[in-house]
């Protein structure tokens, strides 16, 4: 049975936030996910900008400080959004990150974008799973010894809640994952959005793109590997969002044992703030949980399942399906647990006050 080891927000004159975060790595084996002079990812959501519901980045100083004191070689890294925003590309997603405050004046080592410029800097990691036979990952995760995800426990409106799964599987996908994930079918033109530039048709590894009045895609030859989507800056090549949700969450359990494949890995997930969709929206709702506290575990399953379990023993229902209705959220805990991903029991060892 995994352990996660948790600690509440309470605290007292003499004992801050930050120094019970450090007794909950210390206790929970962080120093023990990494070896000294190893590259360490640190894998979390820099905000779409607008969204104040992201980590605090002095929460986040502090891990890259606990790095530093082992030995380690951290960095920050996200990969790139398959949507258009302030983070599809890695200029904007570099300078959004730094306006919430993931300097590395602040924060104390580098951000890098998983994904590269575009979002085409992948590695692909075989697994031959029941959705995934190879997964593309970004390649700045793929290349680091050791991930250590840190994630926003928050609700989500395509898997009911977003936990270490999701910041893991769907986060560090290159952008071609993220649509393998989302779509099981191949990317359309947006004709009255074509400038006819030529880049996705330069781009295509297939070429399947020719461009006449207006992009045309040969869906005999497309592959659908997403490059003509990344490539595109005027929207006109778009992925076909038709993948059903269960799936989807299959597919992030696939993508997230993917990433930690041979890879030594802690996870830490912060209960608060728990706004019911992705920091991905360019703003935040109000709460559909109070603020409970943080827990960090070596197993992302076990971590996600205790944080759930938290979340609606203080609200005495289910948050997530009330706002999501439509998503199964457990989807992705038993299939996460079927593939050997981790286990959803648990047990829970409370530290500090």
């Amino acid at each position: 049975m995994a352990q996660v080891y948790f600690t509440t927000f309470k605290t007292q004159a003499g004992l801050s936030l930050l120094q019970k975060l450090r007794t909950l790595l210390k206790k929970g084996g962080f120093k023990e996910s990494f070896e000294k002079d190893k590259l360490v990812a640190l894998k979390l959501h820099f905000g779409e900008y607008g969204n104040l519901a992201y980590i605090r980045p002095n929460y986040i100083r502090l891990v890259v400080d606990m790095v530093k004191e082992a030995g380690g070689k951290p960095f920050l890294t996200d990969a790139n959004t398959l949507y258009k925003g302030t983070r599809s590309n890695a200029i904007d997603h570099l300078e959004t990150a730094e306006i919430n405050g993931f300097a590395r004046s602040v924060i104390g080592a580098p951000v890098i974008i998983a994904d590269g410029l575009r979002g085409t800097d992948e590695v692909k990691i075989p697994i031959n799973g029941d959705f995934v036979k190879e997964a593309k990952i970004g390649a700045a995760v793929a290349l680091a010894d050791t991930l250590i995800s840190i994630s926003h426990f928050k609700g989500h409106e395509q898997t009911g809640f977003g936990g270490a799964i999701k910041n893991i599987g769907m986060g560090c996908a290159s952008r071609a994952g993220k649509m393998e994930q989302h779509s099981s079918s191949k990317p359309k033109v947006r004709k009255e959005k074509c400038t006819r530039c030529m880049l996705c048709a330069r781009n295509c590894p297939e070429s399947a793109i020719t461009v006449e009045e207006y992009a045309i895609i040969d869906y005999d030859k497309c592959i659908g590997c997403g490059q003509c989507v990344a490539m595109c800056n005027y929207g006109a090549m778009v992925p076909v969002w038709n993948e059903g949700a269960d799936n989807l969450c299959k597919k992030l359990s696939e993508y997230t044992l993917a990433v930690l494949k041979d890879k030594k890995h802690f996870h830490i997930s912060f209960i608060n703030n728990v706004s019911p969709n992705c920091d991905c929206w360019d703003s935040n709702d109000i709460p559909i949980a109070p603020d409970i506290g943080i827990a960090v575990s070596t197993d992302p399953v076990s971590l996600d399942q205790a944080c759930i379990d938290m979340v609606i023993d203080a609200v005495n229902h289910d948050p997530f399906k009330e706002v999501h209705p439509e998503t199964d959220w457990e989807a992705q805990l038993i299939h996460a647990e079927k593939i050997g991903l981790g286990e959803r029991k648990y047990e829970l060892i409370k530290v500090g006050i």
